[in-house]
């Protein structure tokens, strides 16, 4: 009877540690079901914004390829990074999606926090979206070389007005006056279109919104826009110029990408991937992402973590050496 308890307890012991050190199974079947409930897809910004109108026409398609409703979050404030913190601590589970941009990348750079390119996993890059360097007409040039003519005439002079500091539009003079030996003044705004209304009123010399805005200030005789910031023509700004043929090397595109959080499953990743690589190729999708400002240009995980590493390098090469610092 004693040998027969000593073998039993014998038998538990070996028992509990197989369910200790054996894999459990729960988590992938939980990837192979995904997904069984609804998805959020928070966005870094208000309502209205570039980042919130891309989520809000893709939310209902991915939830029709999905099987399950695609909730938007908007989650604006702190140069982005309550969104950034939020998805950081979201748990793994492939039920957080995050929407984000170049200037979030920039953004979290800058205040040296969550950085992108290390801190969540990505699942691809959306599309493009240009940027374009207009100034008031009462500057008097109306190309890139006579704006930069007139900018070493008068060091300090010219202005330039953004959205804040570390965002897109301030990067997009950074890098002008970087590459063209210029010394211009930024003015942030607590908004894009504040800067351009400043800009059209000649309060301020110089601002590079997304090219989408350009409708805001088609006819108008008060700005005039010198080119566009990406390498080649677009067919967002046609018949614009690129920035770069006068100042070679300039380059800078708006973007728009998905991240997920930090260890989310590989699976999880795969699938969505695929399913946002057949949603852009659903007839309609292409071209209603193009009435909005945006270039669709899907990609694999393993390219946009490759494209967020060196954009990351790239914009803080840039902020050392132009010494821009947080705000404090």
């Amino acid at each position: 009877m004693m040998t027969f308890r000593r073998h039993g307890n014998v038998c538990k012991l070996l028992f509990l540690l197989y369910l200790l050190c054996c894999p459990v199974s729960a988590p992938v079947d939980a990837a192979q079901n995904y997904p069984v409930r609804p998805i959020r897809l928070v966005t870094s910004t208000a309502s209205g914004s570039g980042s919130d109108v891309v989520a809000r026409l893709l939310a209902p398609r991915l939830s029709e390829l999905l099987g399950q409703q695609v909730v938007v979050d908007n989650r604006p404030g702190a140069s982005g990074l309550i969104a950034a913190e939020l998805v950081s601590r979201a748990a793994p589970d492939g039920y957080t999606l995050w929407i984000v941009t170049q200037t979030q990348l920039i953004s979290t750079t800058l205040f040296n926090r969550f950085h992108l390119h290390k801190d969540y996993v990505p699942v691809g890059m959306l599309g493009g979206t240009p940027f374009v360097i207009v100034v008031s007409s009462a500057l008097n040039v109306k190309t890139t070389a006579e704006f930069i003519a007139l900018a070493k005439a008068k060091p300090g002079f010219v202005m330039y007005g953004s959205s804040g500091n570390g965002t897109s539009g301030h990067m997009c003079m950074e890098l002008f006056q970087s590459l063209a030996g210029l010394k211009l003044l930024h003015v942030p705004y607590k908004g894009s279109m504040l800067a351009m209304t400043e800009v059209m009123s000649g309060q301020m010399h110089a601002t590079c919104p997304a090219a989408p805005t350009l409708s805001l200030v088609a006819g108008s005789d008060k700005v005039r826009v010198l080119g566009v910031t990406t390498r080649a023509p677009t067919v967002l700004a046609p018949g614009l110029p690129t920035i770069g043929e006068t100042l070679p090397g300039y380059e800078l595109n708006g973007w728009y990408g998905m991240l997920m959080p930090p260890r989310t499953p590989h699976t999880i990743v795969v699938r969505l991937n695929r399913d946002i690589t057949r949603l852009f190729a659903t007839p309609g999708v292409r071209e209603r992402m193009l009435g909005v400002g945006v270039e669709a240009s899907p990609s694999a995980p393993a390219p946009f973590g490759a494209f967020l590493r060196k954009e990351s390098e790239r914009w803080a090469t840039l902020m050392r050496e132009a010494g821009i610092k947080p705000p404090h």
